[in-house]
């Protein structure tokens, strides 16, 4: 499937943004107005990726992969602020490990397997999957220091837990940060990386620039235009599909923790999944590893400390102190994925492996109780 078909085909699911604005002002069932919302969502995520991808043929691929690391998770971060806004503190630091867990074991297991399937054994750059095997561990280190100390340092100073988590927060900031200007300026260009088409924040990729048929050509102005409107649409689904989620948990019986972990990751980032996996099916497996891991390096290092800010500019802290769960998930993952690519070459087996232990954890997620 062609990108331009991939774009077009998601295109035909805007369809279901008027369907889902109309089923909330006629109140229809709570799963009805989630599931078409969660639609909804889909294109208009595809929508501010394409968006972002034009801007950054206007603007060249440095500042280009900025505004692509930048914006690369943004429905993803509208829908979690929409769901602080409404106290739903658990299903933001659910979906935060669901997107890295659907990153590194998801996609880059279906990369994997389908890449290998059609072409054999894919080899990439080992210096680069070290490195970004390095970064999601420090990553895990980061989101999980503050999860292991919160019980004792809470005991004396129950406040010290979010300054904690600011701190932690900044400094996983600024290392992101730095990670892009080692990615933009101290990388030697690739013409693997320089024909990528985005980074996501991953310091595999210091270059943005267009793939083969995904431009269409967009102005400046047009770009921007459907950057904003797909940016305001999302927002307002957002608090349509967080509005249905107590209802829907009620309702169907799943937990918080599963529509965090599986769903709410699947609905802003399927388009982004689907180029992963097109790459590595075109024997492009650097880039398809750019996508995956990077996406989950930009979730990690920025998206999650950047809610622990905004949720305390809204009034309601979000700290960075995950259930045992979570960190036992996010620690399997990265450390399978790390295996898989530091020799530098991938088969289709060890894409199956990934898929199984995803399998497990969304397993056990679904029986856990509230």
């Amino acid at each position: 499937m062609s990108n331009y078909a991939r774009s077009l085909n998601f295109n035909l699911l805007l369809v279901f943004v008027p369907i889902a604005i109309v089923g909330e002002f006629l109140h229809w069932p709570p799963l009805l107005v989630f599931a078409v919302s969660a639609l909804a969502v889909m294109p208009l995520a595809s929508l501010i990726g394409q968006a972002t991808e034009e801007l950054a043929a206007h603007t060249g691929p440095r500042l280009g992969g900025f505004l692509n690391a930048t914006l690369g998770n943004a429905a993803e971060l509208i829908i979690t602020i929409f769901a602080i806004r409404a106290d739903l503190l658990e299903l933001v630091k659910a979906s935060i490990t669901g997107s890295i867990l659907g990153n590194v074991l998801l996609v880059l297991g279906f990369s994997i397997l389908l890449g290998g399937l059609k072409n054999g054994t894919q080899r990439f750059d080992r210096s680069h999957a070290g490195l970004n095997s390095t970064m999601l561990i420090l990553a895990v280190v980061g989101l999980g220091i503050p999860s292991l100390f919160s019980h004792a340092i809470e005991v004396k100073h129950h406040e010290a837990v979010e300054y904690l988590s600011l701190g932690v927060a900044l400094v996983l900031i600024v290392i992101y940060g730095l990670s892009l200007i080692y990615a933009f300026f101290a990388l030697p260009d690739r013409k693997e990386v320089e024909e990528a088409h985005i980074s996501k924040g991953s310091v595999l990729s210091p270059a943005l620039s267009k793939v083969e048929g995904l431009s269409k050509g967009w102005s400046t102005s047009k770009a921007s235009g459907v950057l904003v409107a797909a940016t305001l649409l999302i927002a307002w689904l957002s608090e349509i599909l967080v509005g249905a989620v107590e209802p829907v948990i009620e309702a169907v019986g799943v937990t918080e923790f599963f529509l965090g972990i599986i769903v709410i990751p699947l609905v802003g980032n399927v388009a982004e999944h689907l180029v992963g996996v097109q790459m590595a099916i075109k024997n492009r497996m650097e880039l398809s590893l750019a996508i995956s891991v990077g996406s989950s390096l930009q979730i990690a290092l920025f998206v999650a400390p950047a809610l622990v800010f905004i949720s305390l500019l809204m009034g309601n802290p979000l700290t960075l102190v995950f259930n045992q769960f979570e960190l036992i998930s996010l620690g399997a993952a990265v450390l399978i994925a790390a295996l898989v690519s530091l020799d530098g070459e991938s088969n289709w087996l060890e894409g199956v492996q990934l898929l199984v232990v995803y399998t497990i954890i969304g397993l056990a997620f679904f029986y856990l109780p509230t």
